[in-house]
């Protein structure tokens, strides 16, 4: 099985896939370019992935995932490729889904990102968020910025995760990794150490719930600057989620919080191109005064059109970013479309670009 589980993974990494899916009844499967292909391999039995999932986890592990039903871990393959892995229970058998985390943490420019973004990382303090779905680069834009000040700083940068993904190597800076159920026992107990730790940087993997949200703000707050991402499709959404899952008494003071600590919001899509790849699509809000004024307020409603007209402080939305792929014949017009929020900005954008 060993064997078999070796040929997968070299058979990704050659495809230059992002995911694998190891599921009862199904041939292996790998995602490229956003498409799930089989890999010409017969369909796996519930013997095989049980066997698969016992040799990466472990038996201390194994049992932590025998009783949760799911389990994150990292996994190191021929001292090269790194896969963050999910373990999960499905129809009672094993499956198992695997991302490929690149050895090399691609630069800014590598990754086609707006190099506006590149100024954010200059800043002493702050809460930078990078939103959007699942799989669409969250962290790999993260850990491209932290790369950042890991080139320009001399830094402490602490990352606390679930499970690691990039490993840094200390450049200017110096990194303490921590990841769940191996360094921490709790996303609330590494959070709040984490002040005590004497970092400059911290990188949240995911603000999960009001805990990790109220961490985070409050070591934004502190004089640090605080990486994070959230599940969510636009900055105005982003704002809402944030105050939404804090109690209706407290929601005024997690607003003045949020409009002080925010430094910018940051929401991407990988794209398919017309030639096989992906490039990002990206929002970009800029904590300035309005937007501080919309957050204190409530009005989030307004962060739409104050993204619209401050293209001079580097602000676009989704829709901007959609079109310049468009009009420069990487995207095509249809599958822009399918990832817009709002088709009319998109649709209204190309015909000034086109005229």
């Amino acid at each position: 099985m060993k064997e078999k589980l070796e040929q997968i993974f070299k058979l990704a990494v050659a495809n230059k896939a992002s995911d694998i899916h190891l599921i009862v009844g199904y041939k292996p499967l790998i995602r490229v370019n956003g498409e799930i292909l089989p890999l010409n391999f017969p369909a796996l039995t519930a013997e095989e992935t049980e066997t698969i999932a016992t040799m990466l986890l472990g038996e201390e592990r194994k049992k932590i995932f025998l009783e949760k039903k799911d389990f994150d871990f990292s996994y190191l393959f021929n001292d090269q490729v790194r896969f963050r892995i999910n373990v999960y229970f499905q129809k009672n058998s094993p499956a198992l889904a695997f991302r490929l985390i690149p050895a090399k943490i691609p630069s800014l420019e590598e990754l086609h990102l707006p190099l506006s973004l590149r100024s954010l990382v200059d800043k002493r303090q702050g809460f930078i968020l990078i939103t959007g779905p699942t799989g669409h680069g969250k962290s790999t834009t993260i850990a491209a910025m932290i790369e950042e000040i890991n080139n320009k700083k001399a830094a402490h940068v602490m990352t606390i995760e679930d499970p690691i993904e990039y490993y840094f190597q200390p450049k200017k800076s110096i990194f303490s990794q921590r990841e769940m159920n191996r360094d921490a026992i709790s996303w609330e107990r590494a959070l709040s150490s984490c002040l005590r730790e004497d970092p400059d940087v911290v990188f949240i993997g995911e603000m999960r719930d009001l805990q990790t949200i109220a961490a985070a703000l409050t070591i934004a707050e502190t004089g640090h600057l605080v990486f994070s991402t959230l599940h969510t499709n636009s900055a105005a959404e982003t704002i809402d989620r944030i105050v939404d899952v804090f109690p209706e008494g407290a929601k005024g003071q997690v607003r003045m919080q949020l409009a002080n600590s925010l430094l910018a919001i940051v929401s991407q899509r990988l794209v398919p191109t017309l030639k096989p790849g992906r490039v990002p699509a990206v929002e970009f809000l800029i904590n300035s005064y309005a937007v501080k004024t919309a957050i204190r307020e409530g009005k989030t409603h307004m962060i739409d059109n104050i993204i619209r007209t401050s293209s001079e402080l580097g602000m676009h939305l989704l829709e901007i970013s959609l079109a310049d792929w468009v009009n420069k014949g990487v995207i095509g017009i249809e599958v822009a479309k399918k990832f817009a929020i709002r088709e009319k900005e998109l649709v209204r954008n190309l015909r000034r670009k086109n005229e």
